[in-house]
């Protein structure tokens, strides 16, 4: 009896064990840093901004002219006054719910919500206003830059 049930349990076992061991060395194999670059969350540089946001640049430098990629964390209850910037920027709501506005007059009760996975283009020289209500926001900013931002008047 037990060489039945050894006979017909032996494909599965011997899968197991072929797929665990393959796991294994798959997950100790070194990637080429030429290939492919990760950044861990726990390795991504957040810094301060006076407007109550955060800022982690993920690619290129939004200061000097040429692509980049920035990651902004608005803290819950901070918005933007209204302004403009030069270029498109492209924005992807990573997480939370963020607050947009339009125009000069700078009005906080009546921003649209914009859910998590939503995706948004600021146009070049157009006013807006934006930030966070009841809880941290995280959004992905897309643009050329120098990436400067100019008051409404």
């Amino acid at each position: 009896m037990s060489g039945i049930f050894f006979r017909h349990q032996l494909p599965q076992l011997t899968l197991a064990i072929a797929l665990s061991g393959g796991f294994s060395t798959a997950s100790a194999v070194d990637l080429d840093p030429k290939a492919i670059s990760i950044k861990l969350p726990e390795h991504i540089n957040w810094v301060a901004n006076p407007s109550g946001s955060e800022t982690a640049v993920l690619v290129g430098d939004p200061k000097k002219p040429g692509l980049y990629v920035v990651l902004n964390k608005w803290k819950s209850h901070h918005n933007s006054k209204p302004h403009s910037h030069p270029n498109d920027r492209f924005i992807t709501v990573i997480s939370g719910t963020w607050w947009v506005g339009t125009g000069t007059d700078y009005d906080p009760d009546n921003l649209k919500p914009v859910p998590a996975g939503s995706f948004v283009t600021h146009y070049g020289n157009e006013v807006h206003y934006d930030g966070a209500k009841d809880g941290d926001t995280i959004l992905q900013i897309v643009g050329i830059g120098p990436a400067t931002s100019t008051p409404a008047k």
